[in-house]
């Protein structure tokens, strides 16, 4: 066990050993985050006006 620590500090040191994490899936998950949020967002947004703009347009075919 101690031999292979050996041999990966040594990978490590010869730059051969990756020694940072891949950064493209972080990225991937943030922007479905954030697609997540604003579509909520947006669902909420229409929820709460949906209902008066049903009614105004129903006015308005009305008086037509």
């Amino acid at each position: 066990m101690l031999e292979s620590m050996y041999i990966k500090l040594q990978l490590v040191f010869a730059g051969v050993w990756p020694t940072t994490r891949r950064q493209e899936g972080q990225a991937l998950v943030e922007y479905a985050l954030i697609l997540s949020l604003v579509s909520i967002v947006a669902v909420g947004a229409l929820q709460l006006t949906g209902t008066h703009i049903s009614t105004l347009l129903n006015d308005i075919a009305n008086d037509l």
